[in-house]
């Protein structure tokens, strides 16, 4: 799917004015002439810049352009598919993972897509079960980042 640039600048302009006006509310820190706010709001500046730049150029292109062209992808059954199993597992894991911890809700979602890709059915459980634990363990021991145990709460190592 392809959008205008002057629809995508738009959508940009209201996230970056939205930043912007998020970032008022950041407390100041005494004493500190760079606040929590700063770096957030120069990004923010930045992206509004650039998506008033981007209005510009769509409003400057062809008139016959349309605003939205769909991919050649939305006629494809296997790319609707997948498209639609890979927001349903970001659903599932936002909404189970905390039930569920992300070690069951990522080797459910990894099977899954395993699956829809087609890969061999002999190699998708021992596969989706060691990228789980590769991911927990890097984000659980190296970057100190917790992870939802879930229903393994118990067996915590």
């Amino acid at each position: 799917m392809k959008f205008n640039d002057t629809i995508m600048g738009a959508a940009l302009l209201a996230l970056a004015l939205s930043i912007l006006q998020t970032v008022q509310h950041y407390p100041v820190i005494p004493g500190q002439n760079i606040g929590p706010g700063a770096f957030p709001g120069l990004l923010a500046v930045l992206l509004a810049v650039c998506s008033v730049l981007l209005i510009i150029k769509g409003l400057r292109a062809k008139s016959h352009q349309a605003w939205i062209e769909v991919g050649g992808w939305v006629k494809s059954w296997f790319h609707l598919r997948n498209f639609v199993i890979t927001v349903s597992c970001l659903l599932f894991y936002i909404y189970f993972s905390d039930r569920l911890g992300f070690l069951i809700t990522a080797t459910a979602i990894v099977s899954l897509m395993f699956w829809a890709l087609e890969v061999r059915p002999k190699l998708i459980l021992p596969i989706a079960i060691t990228v789980a634990l590769v991911i927990h363990t890097i984000f659980y021991k190296g970057l100190r980042v917790p992870l939802p145990w879930g229903i393994l709460t118990p067996f915590q190592w």
